[in-house]
């Protein structure tokens, strides 16, 4: 029995538990008598890696032979960038800065958009399009919401088309989706944004370019999964069909399928369109300007009524695009006219937004009310969000100090204490033998160099401080998102109003998640993990109401005939059965935690977020991506320990595993 229990990948059941036993033990004993084996415990900073030393001088001996490319790239971007912003903000100008062709007007722009919405998902599209836009005018953020705008319509198009090709590339060829991109996908949607805004502003320069860039690597890679998805999901009939009509492997591709997957595929539009405004603060950094500048200046300075205002700006134009862009997925086609019509049968609602766009921005060279919002009608709220922010502030000052205090004391600091002195040796062993027992020794071999990276660079102290934080704020997000998604699941009007609600929210670009949380709480980890917890509970709501709305009717009914209550036939029946489900909602809450821990780094947290804005604010490349590659490969480690563990779960309840 000892030889078939040491064998690779046959370690009986019950090996694990007296393995677990051991490894607790030696924990026990190393962390009460760290002088047995200090540097089991505390890792040798004689033997840190230099990798941050490395990364620097690569840079140093390489950046003079790159740097002509990448600014010649740089140019080539920045003049469909000048011309976006000249349109939608600054107007034409001559070499003497003087204005000789207006921009689009600000009411010409709030009517083709209204006109848009109408085009892709009918009059409630167009009324919420046309409320978003005319807020933005309203409330006198219309210039910084143009330049924002200007941003995403140029990033949006290249994310979209660099992950269509990838994802055909993903497609076409698994082992490449393997090997190569798939974990590029991991590291980048894991890698914080601020770790790749220090070499692409090293690499293109400062300004609005380098934060474009940054934003197209950011926001690209849902577009990739979604277009390998959406390919495989195209019916073997139809490709079939194609073969038999002679279709070349290029018009199978161009002609059959992707048409096909257009639905799914403007799901990943929409998603990178959600990505790009995501990003818009943090490149706000580095020179995007825009609504985000104002925002990151506002939370500099603490003025939250500003930072809300403009984050409501942020918002609005959020929805505006997300219901657009979803309207134009789900109902693809919609005004389909015969292909021997003219131009304006077919496109008639390109052709009226064109003419209310001509109208007004040349009327507005005569009236300068149409140029330019007139001041009459801008009613700025930053004084009575400063007032109820204060009203707040002082009416509850005592709760608020209390639950803020008690969360510090009783919780918080305990966790934190107890993650940073486990030995390191300790994790990085518990992780191993973890995924060698959810996945094999394929796994084991994966996640163990991943766990040990931080301490061979010498950031495991920052790498726990980071694991509590995102571990407590995942675990407050799953003790609401998991109730919640449960009452969503009994109903269908339940159901709708949790889609309502989650959609919303997942509109709110990240940063605007702060505001409320710095509102309260100040700054500190308390206000990191409630906005941790806000940005994330959306997904524990989604997978756990997907989860049990997707339980096969009859195996309730069957529960039902035998005579279960409706409480046991959700603990015994529902609930194990949406449990893998479950699990993978908590994997995506954990990764959004992630995300969002490195943005915290704002308000005052001491981890691995602290390392990569340092590494910002100091032009250090070294600095940023170590720390970028140590939050991703927790955020991969995690990842796969959990899809791993939910795989082996359905495995044990019969489940298919899709």
């Amino acid at each position: 029995m000892t030889t078939l229990a040491l064998r690779l990948g046959a370690v009986p059941r019950g090996y694990y538990w007296l393995i677990w036993a051991a490894l607790g033990v030696a924990t026990v004993v190393l962390w009460t008598h760290p002088e047995i084996a200090k540097w089991l415990v505390k890792y040798p900073r004689s033997m840190f890696v230099p990798l941050i030393a490395w990364i620097n001088d690569f840079k140093a001996a390489t950046i003079d032979y790159v740097t002509p490319l990448t600014r010649a790239i740089a140019a080539v971007i920045e003049l469909p960038f000048d011309l976006l912003q000249a349109l939608l903000a600054k107007g034409f100008t001559n070499v003497s800065q003087e204005v000789v062709f207006p921009r689009l007007s600000w009411l010409g722009i709030i009517g083709a958009m209204t006109i848009a919405g109408y085009a892709l998902g009918g009059l409630r599209v167009a009324l919420i399009s046309f409320l978003c836009f005319a807020y933005l005018a309203i409330i006198g953020k219309w210039d910084s919401a143009m330049l924002t705008l200007a941003s995403v319509a140029l990033c949006v198009p290249i994310g979209i088309v660099c992950g269509l090709v990838f994802g055909i590339l993903c497609f076409r060829f698994n082992w490449l989706y393997d090997w190569v991109i798939r974990p590029s996908l991991d590291v980048a949607q894991t890698m914080p944004a601020f770790a790749y805004l220090v070499p692409v502003l090293l690499l293109f320069g400062n300004g609005p370019v380098p934060a474009m860039v940054a934003t197209v690597i950011f926001a690209t890679p849902p577009m990739v999964r979604a277009t390998k998805l959406a390919l495989e999901q195209v019916p073997e009939e139809i490709t079939s069909m194609a073969d038999m009509f002679g279709c070349t492997s290029r018009q199978r591709l161009w002609r059959v399928m992707v048409p096909t997957a257009k639905p799914l595929l403007l799901v990943g539009i929409n998603q990178v369109i959600m990505m790009s405004l995501n990003m818009v603060i943090i490149a706000s950094m580095i020179g995007a300007g825009g609504l985000g500048y104002d925002v990151l200046v506002a939370l500099r300075r603490l003025d939250i009524g500003p930072a809300m205002e403009v984050g409501f700006a942020i918002v609005v134009i959020a929805i505006a695009l997300d219901r657009m862009s979803l309207a134009a997925a789900h109902q693809a086609g919609r005004w389909q006219v015969p292909q021997q019509s003219g131009f304006m049968q077919r496109h008639p609602f390109v052709v009226l937004a064109s003419v209310v766009l001509l109208v007004t921005t040349f009327g507005g060279m005569v009236f300068d009310s149409l140029a330019t919002v007139p001041d009459a009608i801008i009613f700025s709220t930053e004084k009575m969000l400063d007032d109820a922010v204060a009203w707040i502030n002082v009416t509850f000052y005592d709760q608020i100090e209390a639950v803020k205090v008690w969360l510090i004391l009783n919780l918080l600091n305990p966790f934190k204490a107890l993650l940073v002195g486990l030995p390191w040796v300790s994790v990085v062993a518990a992780t191993g033998l973890l995924g060698y027992q959810l996945g094999g020794w394929r796994l084991a071999v994966l996640v163990t160099p991943l766990i040990l990276f931080p301490v061979l660079v010498g950031l495991w102290e920052k790498t726990m401080i980071a694991v509590y934080l995102c571990s407590i704020s995942v675990f407050f997000a799953a003790l609401i998102g998991i109730p919640v998604g449960a009452w969503a699941s009994t109903s269908d009007w339940r159901n709708r109003v949790a889609t309502i609600v989650i959609d919303t929210l997942q509109t709110i670009p990240i940063f605007v998640f702060i505001i409320p949380a710095v509102m309260l709480f100040g700054i500190g980890d308390v206000s990191a993990m409630i906005a941790i917890v806000l940005f994330a509970v959306t997904t524990a709501i989604r997978y756990t109401n997907h989860g049990l709305r997707q339980v096969p009717p009859h195996l309730v009914e069957a529960a039902r005939a035998v005579g279960c209550t409706q409480r046991q036939i959700f603990w015994r029946v529902k609930l194990p059965l949406a449990m893998p489900e479950i699990m993978l909602g908590i994997n995506q809450t954990l990764l959004m935690g992630l995300a969002m821990l490195i943005i915290t780094a704002m308000i005052g947290t001491r981890d691995l977020g602290q390392e990569v804005f340092i590494g910002l604010a100091k032009a250090d490349i070294g600095r940023g991506m170590v720390a970028g590659f140590c939050v991703a490969f927790l955020g991969i480690v995690a990842d796969r320990l959990i899809v791993a563990g939910a795989k082996r779960l359905k495995q044990r309840l019969g489940l298919p595993d899709e």
